[in-house]
């Protein structure tokens, strides 16, 4: 179910399904994500590029994170949303917390690893010193898709 966003979240999703197929065409898990500023303008992206990179830390919200912190020259992306196709797991989910991002913006649910707020729900936890706001299910049936569609043929 698509819920009602704001524009510029749709706007931002939009992009990151694009990410998200391109992940898949490289042969990585299709995720994407974006970070957009306060005013909605995309200012970091990325992929999936585990497969590609080697690297087990190279999830599409982490990628689009260190490219917004890049472009801002800073890590504190305070007053930043991170918009991503598949809710983030823990590692993401500290990510986020580290950064400092505002908002957090997902398609689909990830029911095995989800961290914020299907399996675990880090991003929100009262315990601690940083929380972001969430809006989930934005696109939700276009990124569950494809991930449908890159999974059914491995299992």
């Amino acid at each position: 179910m698509t819920i009602a966003a704001p524009a510029e979240d749709r706007a931002a999703m939009a992009r990151a399904l694009e990410l998200a197929e391109e992940a898949s065409s490289a042969g990585d898990v299709p995720v994407g994500a974006v970070v957009t500023d306060a005013l909605g303008h995309i200012i970091g992206e990325g992929r999936n590029e585990r497969e590609a990179t080697g690297d087990p830390t190279a999830h599409a919200e982490v990628v689009a994170l260190r490219r917004a912190a890049r472009h801002l020259g800073t890590w504190n992306l305070e007053g930043c949303t991170l918009v991503v196709t598949l809710e983030p797991c823990v590692m993401c989910a500290g990510a986020v917390l580290q950064s400092r991002v505002s908002r957090l913006v997902f398609g689909a649910w990830d029911e095995k690893a989800g961290a914020a707020g299907s399996v675990y729900d880090v991003v929100r936890d009262r315990r601690l010193p940083v929380r972001a706001e969430v809006i989930a299910g934005v696109s939700e049936a276009e990124a569950s898709a494809l991930l449908r569609a890159f999974f059914t043929p491995k299992r």
